[in-house]
């Protein structure tokens, strides 16, 4: 009630300016007078424009999460492997946007005759645009599809580079270019597909606001997998994982993507419209994310005696990750604990990762796979029935229904991504693209693959005492 007497009230006040303004016109254009359906359909313009220029800037936020991920990637990784961070971070990008405006954004938003699995049409955006008698038609609602195909890149961005984190110092480049290429064009745009782009799942009620599951949990997903699918870094022992080399460039990365992540999540109204829903969604980002960051703290804390750095970054990660399904579904109450419980898992699901010999230099799977994962399954506990025009979440009177779907979604996502990550990276085991060479891995890769360090004027002798520390400076 509250927000359609805001909406109300909006209106109103949009409706006595324009007619204002059409009224002083009128009294040197008498034959101008405006009417009713003018004035609407110029409020109408107004908004649209507005909604568009909202969607743009979350997306460029969105897309600023990529030198978050690059910050952070190359600080957690060992000096000896932070060029290949970097490279493989900005590259993707750019194999991102091109595989996607090809073949991704037409599979995850196309026509799909009925199937609900992935589109069929408007392959390199054929469908967008239009030069027709001298006019230029824009295809699209009340957004037009280039901005939608804009904000969806920054988000396909996102889900590729959360593997490269898992997979980082060992990944052989032009495997890194195919695995990217592969999750762009068809991995992560099925998964879109199915919940965002009226697939089979979103027919059958599932929630997921802003990517828990379409971009974190196959993200994550796929991290674990490659990682697996990889082996561990050379001269790895599972109990003492390798500090990282750099915390600031960690600290500030984790940082940007903190910041991003409101373009992340209130992006994802696609408007402004809704007032109040963009503020719930902007604290309940907030409220998960530092309820998610305290308890990972305090968590390992209590088990080692040390305030660890690492686990603040990932703690507030992981908080944001769990709510990006659930920040325009829940309360700001229940948006704390969702934080306060992501804190806990990330901590337990790196022990897991650990243990299985698994080797995860930034924590990939931990922070978006179990996170997401969890996430996901909250809006079944903790999804208010206002908010989200349905049943609600198991703890706030809904039943078990919500609950159900959100299990089925997660399954079945994670399922395929498994096996489409399995084929992918197993066939560029099979020709040798998985694995970087290196001269037998003598070199390490920002040697082998880049002929660079991001320190050339100082080398690590006990990290490779055979090696030639020429060959990483740039020359």
């Amino acid at each position: 009630m509250l927000f359609h007497r805001r909406r109300l009230i909006k209106l109103s006040i949009l409706a006595i300016a324009a007619g204002i303004l059409a009224l002083s016109g009128s009294f040197s254009h008498a034959q101008d007078a405006p009417t009713d359906s003018s004035i609407f359909e110029s409020i109408n313009r107004v908004q649209i424009s507005v909604d568009t220029s909202w969607v743009l800037l979350t997306g460029f936020l969105v897309f600023f999460m990529q030198a978050g991920f690059a910050m952070l990637e190359s600080g957690f990784v060992r000096q000896t492997g932070a060029v290949n961070a970097l490279t493989e971070n900005l590259f993707d990008a750019g194999i991102t946007a091109l595989i996607f405006w090809a073949v991704g954004f037409g599979v995850a938003f196309g026509a799909d005759n009925g199937s609900g699995l992935f589109g069929t049409d408007n392959f390199f955006l054929s469908g967008a645009i239009t030069f027709s008698g001298g006019e230029v038609i824009y295809a699209g609602d009340r957004l037009n599809t280039l901005t939608l195909f804009f904000f969806q890149f920054a988000f396909a961005a996102t889900a590729s580079t959360i593997a490269t984190g898992a997979m980082a110092e060992r990944t052989d480049f032009l495997g890194d270019i195919i695995y990217s290429g592969l999750s762009a064009s068809l991995v992560y745009p099925i998964v879109v597909h199915w919940i965002w782009g009226g697939g089979w799942l979103f027919t059958r009620g599932f929630l997921d606001f802003a990517g828990s599951t379409v971009v974190h949990t196959v993200g994550g997903v796929m991290a674990l997998v490659g990682a697996y699918m990889l082996g561990p870094r050379v001269g790895r022992v599972f109990g003492q994982p390798p500090p990282g080399h750099n915390l600031g460039m960690a600290t500030l990365g984790g940082m940007i993507l903190w910041f991003g992540w409101y373009g992340f999540n209130t992006g994802s109204t696609f408007g402004t419209g809704d007032t109040g829903l963009m503020g719930l969604v902007a604290v309940n980002t907030t409220l998960s994310a530092a309820g998610g960051m305290v308890v990972a703290v305090l968590f390992v804390y209590a088990r080692k005696s040390y305030w660890d750095l690492g686990f603040t970054i990932n703690g507030s990660l992981a908080g944001l990750v769990a709510i990006t399904a659930g920040c325009a579904f829940v309360s700001p109450s229940s948006a704390v604990l969702i934080g306060l419980v992501a804190g806990i898992i990330v901590v337990l699901a790196c022990d897991l990762v650990e243990s299985l010999k698994i080797d995860d230099p930034v924590n990939a799977f931990a922070v978006h796979g179990a996170c997401g994962i969890f996430g996901t399954l909250a809006l079944g506990l903790f999804a208010q029935p206002e908010l989200t025009s349905g049943s609600g979440g198991l703890l706030m009177g809904g039943g078990m229904d919500l609950l159900i779907i959100q299990a089925t979604g997660v399954i079945s996502v994670i399922i395929f991504v498994v096996i489409a990550s399995v084929i992918m990276f197993g066939l560029l085991r099979s020709i040798g693209r998985l694995r970087y060479a290196g001269e037998a891995e003598d070199l390490t890769v920002d040697a082998a693959e880049h002929q660079a360090s991001i320190w050339p004027d100082v080398w690590d002798e006990t990290e490779h005492p055979d090696a030639d520390p020429g060959r990483t400076m740039v020359q």
